[in-house]
């Protein structure tokens, strides 16, 4: 499936970087997310600054329940990165409807490829049109 789920009732999604809840995204990434645990805050701050983020929001609370960002330059290339749901809203298809809303944001800039790594959810990007790469042999990494 490659249509964009609809995101549950009740909730909504801003590319507000104001409206983040930068506390709360840096507790769940740095000690729940097994990429980032330990990340300082300092780092995460900096991440969020540089990035594109996407929030998905309680709209009666404003509570903030989940977190994607996007590494861009808006015009060849993504890398999608730290999506987190919190765990009591899991299993309403947020993340899923926070993925699709991600990839149809980013659709009429004409990139190219969203890249992502994931250790364990590669059926819920599946559902999205994700694929693994068609030729690794062909990506490097620098790890510094």
């Amino acid at each position: 499936m490659t249509d964009t789920p609809p995101l549950a009732e009740g909730y909504e999604i801003s590319t507000d970087a104001a409206l983040l809840d930068r506390e709360r995204v840096h507790r769940w990434l740095s000690t729940d997310a097994y990429w980032a645990l330990g990340r300082a805050r300092e780092k995460q701050e900096a991440a969020i600054d540089g990035s594109l983020n996407f929030g998905v929001y309680d709209t009666a609370s404003g509570e903030q329940a989940a977190y994607a960002r996007v590494v861009t330059d808006h015009a060849t290339f993504a890398w999608l990165c730290d999506v987190y749901v919190d765990p009591s809203v899991r299993g309403k298809g947020i993340g899923t409807a926070l993925v699709g809303a991600v990839r149809e944001h980013l659709r009429p800039y004409g990139v190219r490829r969203i890249l992502l790594a994931t250790h364990d959810a590669h059926g819920v990007y599946a559902k999205l049109g994700f694929a693994a790469l068609e030729r690794p042999d062909r990506w490097m990494a620098l790890y510094l």
